[in-house]
């Protein structure tokens, strides 16, 4: 007898570029340590951060000969970037070129609300366009695709370098940008869209404002693709398939860094974890976020990731911390992409501590999500008082989608759940839905109560 549940087949395989995408480690590893050799050459010399920053860690450069050398150099982080900004604008001290080879800017915002800005030169920029266009080609874009853009376009570093990528797979690119349902629903219908590129939070948003405002089913409007990224989300299994079924399409997830990279990683699609596709242009590190040791890259190995450019001009970077918190899924793939694959589970600073017990926001939402249809997927965790340590029971509101007789039950249910799943005490409270904020941009799936408004 057959197997009575067979794996799916795993749709037709094509690489932007094969030899890097399938080559062995060995092959990629001495890649890598040839130009990290080169990288660390350039920033001795370029980099007033770096001259500073290794020469008060004793490091010179001759401590590098091997790529296991590297774990010997101290972390960069966020916190370093933006006092280095502060203190020598507009650039900080790591830019690493002359001023008049950047050619364009980006900016992320932080906890600061105050913008840091990240500088390109013309070889950067080239650099992050083939590895973009890498990343959506793994997620099934194609020379014959229509993509409807939305998401930021402005400083968002996945704006113009999504176009530059989409643009050079040879798709159509529909700048549409955020803020714009009604253009987005327009130009899909008049163009006959087959995929967006926006965030799972706007995906979700845009699926209710296309029945409420358009009286439409999402799925007549004959989207095929969704590349979703910028925040957790298109991961989850459950908000996955929620989305999939509202829109008839295939939902796969992208990861990047403002500092580093738009989209470093990307799922193809088996749809089994997000590959790494930026073999040659960054090195990745997954590390122990309260130790620091490096982790070996293998199944099952969960930590922080940490990014070191390896052909960077203007602000090169060693040892970045990115408190992106992820697990390691897999070092192989159906597709023949020989790079690891992993989730993101959300970010170190994200986390939540019930009684020693590790909660993100992403997994809660997951057992939320995993009641739908009773239940719209829709939640927030609210904090009376700042994290990470949370007293139980965590109070988790989330949208019932069923009639009030049935509100106690789905309520003992999901706080079941959350017991057996996460292994915390939780205080469900539901309302009706359409009650809780929906989000164009990154989902916010905490509220600080403790905060003026936060109630």
């Amino acid at each position: 007898m057959g197997d009575p549940h067979p794996e799916p087949a795993m749709p037709s395989v094509d690489y932007r570029d094969r030899k890097i995408e399938t080559a062995a480690l060995r092959e990629v590893e001495n890649l890598q340590q040839a130009k990290l050799a080169r990288q660390l050459d350039y920033l001795f010399a370029r980099s007033v951060f770096y001259q500073e920053k290794l020469g008060a860690a004793r490091i010179r450069r001759k401590h590098y000969r091997k790529l296991r050398d590297l774990e010997r150099f101290p972390f960069t982080t966020k916190e370093e970037l933006r006092e280095s900004q502060a203190a020598c604008p507009p650039l900080g001290k790591q830019v690493a070129c002359d001023m008049d080879e950047v050619v364009r800017v980006h900016s992320s915002t932080g906890t600061t609300g105050k913008p840091s800005f990240v500088g390109l030169t013309r070889r950067d920029s080239k650099m992050w366009t083939a590895l973009t266009a890498r990343s959506f080609h793994t997620q099934g874009c194609r020379r014959q695709d229509i993509v409807i853009h939305a998401a930021g376009l402005t400083l968002f570093v996945a704006g113009l370098s999504s176009k530059d990528a989409i643009e050079a797979i040879g798709a159509m690119f529909v700048p549409i940008g955020t803020g714009a349902s009604e253009k987005a629903l327009t130009a899909i219908q008049m163009l006959k869209a087959t995929a967006m590129h926006c965030t799972p939070s706007y995906a979700a948003y845009f699926a209710e404002w296309v029945r409420r405002a358009a009286k439409l089913d999402p799925r007549e409007l004959g989207l095929k693709k969704l590349f979703c990224g910028a925040e957790p989300g298109a991961g989850i299994p459950a908000v996955r398939a929620k989305l999939q079924e509202e829109w008839g399409a295939r939902v796969t997830e992208g990861l990047g860094n403002a500092d580093m990279a738009p989209i470093i990683f990307s799922e193809c699609p088996d749809q089994s974890g997000m590959h790494f596709n930026g073999q040659e242009y960054v090195l990745v590190e997954v590390i122990d976020p309260e130790s620091g040791e490096s982790l070996p890259i293998e199944k099952g190995v969960t930590g922080e990731l940490v990014y070191t450019s390896l052909e960077r001009e203007c602000v090169p970077l060693l040892r970045f911390r990115t408190r992106d918190r992820v697990e390691v899924l897999d070092t192989s793939c159906r597709c023949g992409r020989t790079s690891f694959k992993l989730r993101c589970v959300g970010r170190t600073d994200d986390m939540l501590i019930v009684l020693g017990v590790n909660v993100f926001p992403s997994a809660v939402r997951d057992v939320v999500s995993g009641f739908c249809p009773r239940a719209t997927g829709e939640m927030q965790i609210v904090l009376s008082e700042p994290g990470p340590k949370v007293s139980p029971p965590l109070r988790i509101v989330a949208e019932c989608a069923v009639a009030t007789e049935q509100w106690s039950l789905l309520k003992a249910e999901m706080e079941k759940k959350i017991k057996a799943t996460l292994s915390i005490t939780a205080a469900v409270e539901l309302v009706s839905a359409g009650t809780l904020p929906r989000f164009e941009m990154k989902g916010q799936w905490i509220r600080k109560a403790y905060e003026k408004g936060g109630v």
